[in-house]
């Protein structure tokens, strides 16, 4: 128990002992109403207490070596830096980065948005100048895209040292060799990666112009003009036809579908001309979910007020589902919903990349060592800073400037890979830099609905109360429906006095229980008529368009009718009514019709309609039947803001907690009567708050609530959201993997809970901890100080519950998360989707991966390390945000575990390499000038050293990228490898210590081997140094890889055969010093038997110990994939 484990020492024992009984209390209590809970134990001296009290975190935090804890920044211990410090640390970064927003600031003012009046068709009487209907993806323009390129390169320490080592070769007491020894390699790696950028802003420049020279229909005075996207402006009328991309945030005035059809549905185009009429829309703002405007007609006598809310709106970048709509142009361009909710993409920087370049700094401290030593060894003699110079040039071959093409080149052959690969079609790479984050994973934060789920919904289970139907059952649902239809139907024709007394005479009778068949008539009654659905039928071939429409031509039959609604929710609820025989048949604005199973149609008019909100968690209807005059109000919604509106009943708590665990998501069903003076009465006051354009939602929603009040509770039904295929096998992979797997969603917690049991996201060893709600910084330190005393437990928290978590103890309630095999955050807003991945980065410093697909993953996704988008009924909005995007959950486990692997493998193989070559021939430098009185010339020139790292060595190298060590089926078999990727063992400064350890031993071997066998061919010590050289970066390729491809084999020989075959054209580079001393390449002597055994006693040399050790190192401590190769 809590009051069993002291906490930290407190000031005064009362204190402690209140704080003591809180916590027992606390922890011993069940789940309360919050408001009760928080007047039990809250106290008014709490922040005092809460000091004096910190949180105690686990002990085993401190014992476990492997635990996330170490990797956590120790943040309250860190002291605040001062003076001096402080500016040499951060704060010349401060100023800089303050002085720089300031000029930015300056020179792009935004312009204050502002609330506006729009003319409809008439432009020109716009009092503002908007912006153009534009849409710009492109990071550049024709004046920034060389400065900005320029700029990503010589931002990282590689390029930026080459550029001031071949800068220096522009002054003639510096200068070494050849300028295109030194500008070539510089110049081809810009070139290339200008061609990369080019290419890929040409790409966008297309994409951007193919949208924006769109043609729409324009509605003038002389009637339609074609006008491209990019010209529309606001005030403009726009025709969009089916399928069609709104262009711009407009109000829609008319459309052909009668299902969102108004009074002006069948008036001619120029009737909208000859009306004097405005609309008033607020400013623009970011919130897609809500507008408040006004429609006017000032010609009319009185003039007419209209009210627009969100459901007169049309949005860009949305798609017409069905029919054509006419609107008016409100908001343009920059000022689009679409466009304020884009936030620009962080430039994500791979972790092998960033340890590159803390290799390269190193390299760079090592560079400048060796040339101090030098020229202390030369005794400071002369010009001693020139000669330090030349010595820093000489050696600048320990950073290799071809690291970044190979790196970029290999990222490009990876992702081609992903793409190819047949096990996971419909692959794309987004993003081509960051390949290897696959292969270093640690976090993955996963959307719900649509990632693990299908987002195709089953109706499962409907409960009156009493009685509960599920899917084995249903077919009595539907005798009952069929039944109290038929009797219905026979009563109706037996009384010919009329529906009215008939009524009157069933409201005055005293109340009676319902029978079950009358409670399942009302209860799918409510259901089919309380939505948002509309059926659409397509057109048969031969029907016109002017036919489409009329009721009487439209074809009603089941096969030629789909089901229309922004919720997959409300579509199988639809759908499920229509298996039971009572089908939604037709619906427009202000009527709806159902066909019963005999047939029979039902019209009821449509009085009022209140759509689904976040907030609210409900939507509601107020609908007249046509045949008795009666006004129903229904509403259904979330369990948690039904609850205070129906009538009290002791069932429906218990009931939706048991849906909840099975999988199912619930919908509350009641409904109300309305008087004609009731409805009336509420439709005035609803009129004038819907007017309001000052606090209009609060009015609305005041109003609307008058009406929510002891409404008869109707059913309960639950809906399926079926998993994905294989989530469980893919989740339990990735869980071996060493992967920690947190769920982000914007569900219910007990839904949540529930799919992360059938998901096996968390296993069935391991318990489940249920954060309870808190509201506090008290309830929240008593929570957690519960939670930490659970091991090996998931957490599943509420968004409200976590925002102040992470108000008060953001450190310590992190700590404590990451320490979780699995994390469930539920009612998460996509901010803090985005928050989460944010501080886990920061917290832990590990790489983090996102994966959604709907809009609002969009923000996690870019805030991750790596993102992955899935294309699904959501549409492509994450997909295309993403860095990598997949076809269906399951496609992650391969995605990682075999091409992830092979990435970063490949990657820190081929970039150690590429330095290792660099390496050598330094170290074979620093042995020739050591030897020849520390003089600063060089060993190798011009094309020698240009051909060494290009055509003679290129290809090989290059084709680490085929390697691999374990195979695909392998790695995807034992996902227990993964594991070792994560702690970068394949680079690091070990590896890197052992690469820098074979490049010193093989560069002094071949130095030294060639001047003790040169005897009296001292000429010839270049050429049999360079031919060695070469020799033994090919047998050092061969060494290296693991899985041998028939590419390398043929890259391998091709590499030899160029050195071969130019040998002849070579000879002046093969003397020494800037003079040659006279010698050139004797043909004649490099096909003796002295060249040729000279030359392979040094190879052998250089290159069979390497073997031995590694023939040794396989044997005695081989590596974890060895073992199961073997």
């Amino acid at each position: 128990m809590a009051d069993q484990i002291p906490l930290y020492p407190v000031r005064s024992a009362a204190a402690a002992a209140a704080n003591r009984k809180r916590a027992a209390y606390y922890s011993a209590a069940g789940p309360r109403p919050g408001a009760d809970r928080h007047s039990r134990y809250q106290l008014e001296d709490e922040s005092a207490h809460l000091d004096e009290m910190p949180l105690m975190m686990s002990e085993e935090g401190f014992e476990n070596e492997e635990s996330d804890y170490h990797t956590l920044p120790r943040a309250r211990i860190m002291q605040r830096k001062r003076g001096l410090e402080w500016f040499v640390c951060d704060g010349w970064k401060f100023l800089c980065t303050s002085c720089c927003g300031w000029l930015i600031n300056i020179c792009r003012r935004k312009k204050e948005l502002k609330a506006r009046t729009v003319w409809l068709g008439c432009p020109e009487k716009c009092e503002e100048k908007h912006p153009r209907n534009s849409i710009k993806n492109q990071k550049y323009n024709v004046f920034t895209f060389i400065p900005g390129v320029l700029y990503e390169q010589f931002k990282f320490f590689l390029n930026l040292y080459f550029l001031v080592i071949s800068c220096s070769q522009f002054v003639p007491a510096l200068k070494i060799g050849y300028l295109y020894t030194y500008w070539a390699p510089l110049g081809f790696v810009l070139a290339v990666t200008m061609t990369r950028e080019a290419i890929d802003e040409f790409r966008r420049f297309q994409r951007d112009k193919e949208v924006n020279s769109q043609l729409y229909s324009k509605l003038t005075v002389r009637g339609k003009v074609q006008v491209k996207s990019s010209d529309i402006q606001v005030g403009d009328l726009i025709i969009v036809e089916k399928n069609q991309r709104i262009p711009s945030d407009m109000v829609f005035l008319r459309t052909s579908e009668k299902a969102v059809s108004n009074n002006l549905d069948y008036c001619s185009h120029l009737d909208l001309f000859s009306i004097s009429a405005y609309v008033y829309a607020q400013k623009p703002q970011m919130d897609i979910h809500s507008f408040e405007g006004t429609f006017t007609r000032e010609d009319s006598d009185p003039p007419i007020h209209e009210s627009l809310s969100i459901e007169n709106t049309l949005w860009a970048s949305t798609i017409v589902a069905s029919g054509t709509v006419i609107g008016v142009v409100i908001y343009t361009g920059k000022e689009t919903r679409s466009v304020m909710n884009t936030s620009n993409p962080k430039n994500k920087v791979g972790l092998l990349d960033l340890e590159l370049n803390r290799l390269t700094k190193a390299l760079f401290l090592a560079l400048v060592a060796l040339s101090i030593v030098m020229v202390t060894l030369q005794g400071f003699v002369g010009p001693w800073y020139r000669n330090l110079f030349r010595f820093l040039l000489l050696f600048s071959y320990i950073i290799p400037i071809s690291l970044r093409v190979n790196l970029d080149m290999g990222k490009a052959v990876y992702g081609w890979m992903m793409m190819k690969d047949e096990n996971i079609p419909g692959t794309v790479v987004r993003t081509s830099t960051i390949p290897e984050e696959l292969g270093r994973l640690v976090y993955l934060l996963t959307d719900k609905t649509g990632t693990l789920t299908q987002n195709e919904m089953i109706f499962k289970r409907l409960h009156l109360g009493t009685v509960s139907y599920g899917a084995d059952t249903m077919d009595e649902i539907q005798s009952h429906v069929r039944d109290s239809y038929s009797q219905m139907q026979s009563q109706a024709g037996g009384n010919n006095t009329g529906s009215t007394p008939l009524r009157k005479a069933q409201s005055s009778a005293p109340k009676v229980r319902k029978s079950v068949s009358s409670r399942i008539h009302e209860a799918v009654k409510a259901i089919v008529l309380c939505h948002n659905v509309t059926p659409v039928y397509e057109s048969r071939a031969g029907v016109t368009e002017e036919t489409e429409f009329a009721e009487a031509d439209q074809d009603f039959s089941d096969e030629n009718r789909t089901y229309q609604a922004s919720s997959p929710d409300e579509v199988a609820l639809v759908q499920w009514t229509e298996s039971v025989g009572l089908t939604l048949v037709s619906r427009d604005l202000t009527s709806m019709q159902l066909k019963t199973p005999s047939g029979q149609v039902l019209s009821f008019c449509i009085l009022q309609l209140f759509p689904f909100t976040s907030e609210s968690k409900r939507m509601g209807v107020i609908v007249r039947d046509e045949s008795t005059a009666e006004i129903t109000f229904y509403m259904k919604g979330a369990d948690v803001a039904m609850s205070p509106i129906v009538q009290y009943n002791d069932w429906l708590e218990e009931e939706c907690g048991n849906m909840a665990r099975e999988g199912l998501r619930t919908l509350v069903v009641a409904k109300k009567a309305l008087t004609e003076e009731q409805y009336q009465d509420f439709e005035s006051r609803y009129t004038q708050a819907k007017l309001s354009m000052h606090d209009r939602s609060l009015k609305v929603a005041a109003v609307v609530e008058s009406l929510e009040r002891e409404m008869e509770l109707l059913c309960l039904t639950g809906v399926e959201d079926q998993l994905q295929a294989d989530v469980r096998p893919t989740l339990e992979m990735l869980r071996n993997a060493g992967i920690k797997i947190w769920m982000l969603t914007g569900d219910k917690l007990e839904t949540a809970t529930c799919i992360a049991k059938s998901s096996h996201l968390v296993s069935r060893t391991q318990d489940i901890h249920i954060f309870r709600q808190v509201t506090s910084r008290g309830e929240a330190h008593l929570e957690l100080n519960a939670f930490r005393r659970k091991h090996d437990c998931a957490l599943v928290i509420s968004g409200d519950s976590l925002e102040v978590c992470l108000k008060y103890y953001e450190h310590e309630f992190v700590e404590l998360a990451c320490q979780c095999p699995a994390v469930v955050c539920c009612r998460c807003s996509p901010t803090q989707k985005a928050r989460i991945v944010t501080l886990l980065q920061q917290h832990t410093g590990r790489r983090t991966c996102a994966i959604g697909d709907g809009g609002n993953d969009v923000s996690m996704i870019q805030a991750a390390d790596c993102g992955i988008g899935i294309e699904g009924k959501e549409g492509k909005q994450a997909s295309l945000a993403a860095d990598f995007s997949i076809t269906q959950f399951r496609h992650i486990g391969r995605l990682l575990m075999v091409h992830g692997r092979n990435s970063y493998k490949r990657s820190a193989a081929l970039g150690q390499f590429v330095m290792h070559r660099g390496l050598i021939i330094s170290t074979m430098q620093a042995v020739f000038s050591s030897v020849f009185y520390f003089a600063s010339v060089p060993l190798y020139q011009g094309f020698l050293m240009v051909g060494y790292a290009t055509i003679y060595t290129m290809f090989p190298v290059f084709s680490l990228v085929l390697d691999q060590d374990v195979k695909p089926e392998m790695a995807m078999l034992y996902p227990e490898l993964y594991k070792d990727l994560t702690k970068g063992r394949s680079l690091s400064f070990k590896t890197f210590l052992i690469w820098v350890l074979i490049s010193i031993y093989q560069g002094g071997i071949l130095m030294y081997g060639a001047l003790v066998l040169f005897e009296s061919e001292f000429v010839h010590v270049v050429a049999i140094s360079f031919t060695a050289l070469i020799l033994t970066e090919l047998l050092m390729v061969a060494l290296t890889v693991r899985t041998w491809h028939w590419l390398m084999v043929v890259a391998e020989f091709l590499s030899l055969g160029c050195y071969v075959s130019s040998l002849a054209f070579l000879n002046e580079y093969f003397g020494i010093g800037r003079v040659s001393f006279g010698a050139f390449l004797d043909v004649a002597f490099i096909t003796t038997v002295t060249f040729l055994w000279k030359v392979s006693a040094i190879t052998v040399v250089s290159c069979l110990p390497l073997y031995v050790l590694k023939y040794l190192r396989r044997k005695l401590s081989p590596p974890s994939y060895c073992k199961l190769a073997s």
